[in-house]
């Protein structure tokens, strides 16, 4: 089958792609590419994964809210079968021995409680994602609404993925589980929450074609996002599921909303194989599935592929929330959405500065990456291969106003950002634009990045390896503080509390502004070092009532790089 492409330039640009062959699927909720306009009905792109795989991704603007990535196989490649999603009839080969699997027993044992009193009868299957899979994070942006899905703790590269720049992420143990049976008496979605006090029962038609309204936000939408996905993919592939039936769904996640750790995409990831599951369709590996025990992965973008990156021994990251939670949808204007904007005029002015047209420069830079190689000719000059050296050239460090901007670009912004809606938001809101700051977040960034694959990849001593990724953590924090502007108060106060406390290196992770630290530590004083953040960061805020002393775990933990999804059938 033959379908639409749709032009993506800061991925690489956009071929027609065929679906004879999909190999995988992820769904990640309510994103959509910073286009100017929308595109009416389904549009696909194809992204280059590795040698031998490829992305096909697909996405439709009239449900606002899905987006379905597909692997697809090329010649020679693994067959359909070769690929299922593993289905488990025991915890261990998940969750380990020791206490992990006593915790993850006890878990699915209250699992099971819990549906019955909900739903009067036990759940058929469950399905595991983890909260951080191999990702990709792309912008939301539905007229004026911005919702971010993305499954990751970023453990350097941050605010660089949009600007087309490498990022190396890794998985932790922390998951969602989806519990779930059909219920065919009813042609009703019933979904609840193990926490019950805070997420009430939300109820939806069983009709995958239904419409979801992001202005009258429920925590249900991203079991939604995963429904919808599985009936399109079931749709493109040919799969006959039979009429839409009820299903009785429990969920259970173990990390904290606005953390940063993107337990959205692993609700959504979860939900849709849990779907699967209950239909007894094992459609092939999720990306999600690709986690592997020990490993965090490179992800190249402009094409997309994943590099392995086993991390040296006696290390250990601990990730800690600053328990001030990220309102992403809410301050788009003035933070997330603004960074984005900001990011682009920093990439046209500096076109613009070393020596293309305006009118091109507006038409054809959309990233900072796309201007990379002429500031890097630019660095030539000077014996020097580094961008930030045209940043220091050509963009002032003082903030631009509006109008000077103009200046440069001989257009007003809204005649060539007005058809966006968000970008409006973001010039009603914004007083001055920080070009020069932006920019050079987001090259050096993107340096770092694979400074710390070389790293790990290189012949140094573990301890050296550890010693160099933490000062690489270290500035990566400082540069999303000063130049980025994406932490809070909070944040700062942990990410200082954790190298007094013998931490190698320590930064913000996610989208910033709120939400979680990522700390590395020698593996050898990990429980020590958890006791101190309690004592320093933590026990004041217990004592406030911020948080319980019972619910630390949730907001404070050590993880090495985890494993991948899965179906369990007891």
């Amino acid at each position: 089958m033959q379908l639409d492409s749709y032009d993506c330039p800061q991925y690489g640009g956009a071929t027609s792609a065929l679906v004879d062959h999909v190999v995988g699927f992820v769904v990640i909720p309510t994103v959509a590419l910073l286009k100017r306009g929308t595109v009416p009905g389904v549009k696909v792109f194809a992204l280059q994964l590795s040698r031998n795989t490829s992305f096909t991704i697909i996405f439709s603007l009239s449900s606002k809210c899905d987006i379905l990535i597909l692997l697809k196989n090329e010649r020679g490649m693994a067959k359909h079968e070769d690929l299922p999603i593993p289905i488990y009839d025991n915890l261990e080969l998940v969750y380990g021995g020791g206490s992990a699997l006593e915790e993850a027993q006890l878990r699915f044992l209250n699992l099971k409680s819990k549906f019955f009193e909900v739903f009067s009868h036990y759940p058929q299957v469950f399905a595991r994602s983890p909260v951080c899979m191999i990702e990709i994070r792309v912008l939301a942006v539905f007229y004026d609404n911005l919702i971010c899905g993305a499954g990751r703790v970023n453990l350097i590269g941050e605010h660089i993925d949009y600007e087309g720049y490498s990022v190396l992420p890794m998985a932790i143990r922390q998951d969602t589980i989806v519990a779930i049976r059909k219920n065919e008496a009813e042609k009703v979605l019933r979904i609840a929450n193990v926490n019950g006090e805070k997420y009430s029962v939300c109820t939806y038609p069983a009709d995958p074609l239904q419409e979801i309204d992001l202005k009258n936000h429920k925590w249900g939408h991203y079991f939604i996002c995963g429904y919808k996905g599985f009936y399109d993919y079931a749709k493109l592939k040919g799969v006959d599921v039979g009429e839409p039936v009820g299903l009785d769904v429990l969920v259970d996640g173990t990390v904290p909303t606005g953390s940063g750790l993107s337990s959205s995409a692993a609700f959504v990831c979860s939900s849709t194989i849990a779907i699967m599951a209950a239909f007894d369709v094992n459609f092939p590996k999720a990306i999600s599935v690709m986690a592997k025990t020990g490993f965090a992965e490179l992800i190249d973008f402009n094409p997309i592929r994943t590099t392995d990156v086993q991390l040296p021994a006696g290390g250990t990251f601990v990730i800690a929330h600053s328990l001030a939670e990220s309102q992403k949808a809410v301050t788009a204007a003035t933070n997330y959405n603004n960074r984005v904007l900001e990011c682009r005029l920093s990439s046209i002015v500096l076109a613009i500065e070393l020596g293309m047209d305006p009118k091109e420069a507006i038409s054809k830079v959309s990233t900072l990456s796309d201007v990379e190689g002429l500031c890097v000719t630019f660095a030539g000059i000077h014996n020097s291969s580094d961008p930030v050296l045209a940043v220091k050239e050509y963009l002032k460090e003082e903030p631009y106003t509006a109008e000077e901007i103009e200046e440069v670009v001989w257009e007003k912004l809204t005649s060539f950002l007005g058809n966006n809606a968000a970008y409006l938001e973001v010039l009603k809101a914004a007083k001055q634009y920080k070009l020069h700051q932006r920019a050079a977040h987001v090259y050096s960034e993107a340096k770092r990045v694979h400074a710390f694959k070389d790293v790990v990849s290189s012949d140094l001593s573990d301890e050296d390896k550890l010693k160099r990724l933490g000062d690489l953590m270290n500035e990566s924090h400082h540069s999303c503080s000063v130049l980025y502007e994406c932490s809070c108060p909070e944040l700062e106060e942990l990410v200082n509390v954790c190298r007094n406390n013998g931490a190698l290196g320590a930064r913000l992770t996610g989208a910033g502004w709120g939400g979680c630290a990522v700390a590395l530590v020698k593996e050898n004083i990990v429980p020590q070092f958890i006791l101190n953040l309690k004592e320093c960061f933590y026990q004041s805020r217990i004592d406030k009532g911020v948080i319980k002393k019972n619910d630390l775990g949730l907001y404070l933990f050590a993880s090495k790089p985890s494993s991948g999804a899965a179906i369990f059938k007891f």
